[in-house]
């Protein structure tokens, strides 16, 4: 059975690439289409959320915006897993970093994601789940960013409900080891986990939540390029 076009997404299978590039903000996802992807093709604008489908460097290549939270991309990705048969999704995004020696403009490779969100709850499971990435995309962003020569970190990120939080603690979180807090990776592991699909978080530190540094809403949206150059670098393996 055919669950095409789906209530978030207004594509028909067959319009979305095995692989997905993914962004919360829909005009980084209408950048990336723009600068990364040859002659593409809108396949989605419900809600706004815009999506294309083009080639590069010979190999179909999907980008789509996935929203801000964990129950936004929890929505998108479940569609794109389950009823696009889309087999890899590599979200890039922003993120705050509560490790000193992580700096703004530094990527993150999130090999694992700790949450406050209650989204694994749904799969009843007796104890803690710990959504973690594919190794191989993991592994293959590694390469990609010594290749390239870009700054980069591996390892825990937390996915945080709270943009605004009444109490972050973010100092617990960094004496264990967490690099950075975002909102929507955990959620997006366990999608993949559930479907048995491959997916990788790769963050920009576009602020520092103990030193202050921090970037604008421009930059951000027109300047984080290097966690697209490495995301793209992936999906072309």
């Amino acid at each position: 059975m055919d669950n095409t076009p789906t209530p978030h997404i207004g594509a028909r299978k067959g319009e979305i690439a095995d692989t997905v590039i993914m962004a919360g903000d829909p005009l980084r996802v209408k950048f990336m289409a723009e600068n990364y992807l040859e002659n593409p093709v809108l396949f989605n604008q419900v809600r706004g959320m815009l999506g294309y489908t083009g080639m590069r460097n010979g190999r179909r290549i999907s980008v789509m915006g996935h929203g801000m939270g964990g129950p936004s991309i929890g929505i998108y990705t479940y569609e794109l897993f389950n009823f696009y048969d889309v087999q890899t999704i590599i979200r890039v995004g922003s993120a705050g970093s509560i490790q000193e020696d992580l700096h703004v403009g530094d990527l993150v490779i999130a090999t694992g994601a700790c949450t406050n969100s209650n989204y694994a709850a749904q799969y009843e499971l007796p104890g803690t789940f710990a959504p973690i990435a594919d190794f191989q995309l993991a592994r293959r962003a590694v390469e990609a960013c010594e290749r390239m020569g870009y700054r980069h970190m591996v390892g825990n990120v937390l996915s945080s409900d709270f943009f605004y939080a009444a109490n972050a603690h973010n100092d617990r979180w960094q004496r264990m080891g967490v690099l950075a807090v975002e909102m929507e990776i955990a959620q997006l592991y366990m999608n993949a986990a559930y479907a048995k699909k491959k997916a990788l978080g790769i963050c920009t530190v576009s602020d520092h939540l103990i030193t202050g540094e921090a970037t604008t809403a421009e930059e951000r949206q027109t300047t984080f390029t290097r966690m697209m150059d490495v995301a793209f670098a992936i999906a072309l393996q």
